[in-house]
């Protein structure tokens, strides 16, 4: 009997593990998940777009427009800052960071100096905005490899039926 043949690359189940982590976000407009891995292809850390430990959910705004101060731009932590944040201090220098959505310039900030060495991403969907060209700008200024991750399927199906397993 020979091995199956049709199981996921490791850019599909990292990429994978962001998705899966974005189901945690609260936001109810933009779920964003990351997931950041070493060179040997351990997980380092996840994370997801949502607000900082003890700023409640419930209590801070969701909205998207209207005064600054009443949206959820000036208080979300995205994905890439929260996995990055959520290492546990150890060095993240030379991983790669999975996300969704190509990272806004605070976060590539943050990418840089944790020394993260390469972005693989689904969507620039914002691609001509100030913040992704400013992304992407200091990325090559820093080394920092990008690239729209190449998939081989649409989708994947995750089954919790105990017959599936």
């Amino acid at each position: 009997m020979s091995k199956r043949k049709d199981y996921i690359s490791w850019d599909e189940y990292f990429m994978g593990i962001a998705l899966l982590s974005s189901y945690r976000s609260k936001d109810p407009n933009t779920q964003v998940g990351a997931c950041i891995v070493d060179g040997n292809n351990k997980i380092m850390s996840v994370g997801y777009n949502g607000f900082p430990l003890g700023c409640s959910d419930d209590e801070f705004p969701w909205d998207r427009s209207g005064d600054e101060f009443d949206t959820k731009y000036p208080y979300v932590c995205h994905a890439e800052l929260n996995a990055i944040l959520n290492n546990g201090g150890r060095s993240l220098q030379g991983c790669k960071i999975y996300v969704a959505l190509f990272p806004c310039n605070e976060c590539a900030k943050a990418i840089i100096q944790s020394g993260i060495k390469e972005v693989i991403y689904i969507s620039d969907k914002y691609k001509d905005s100030v913040n992704n060209r400013v992304s992407r700008r200091m990325f090559d200024a820093a080394g920092v490899k990008y690239k729209k991750i190449a998939m081989s399927r649409d989708e994947l199906k995750i089954s919790f039926k105990e017959e599936d397993i």
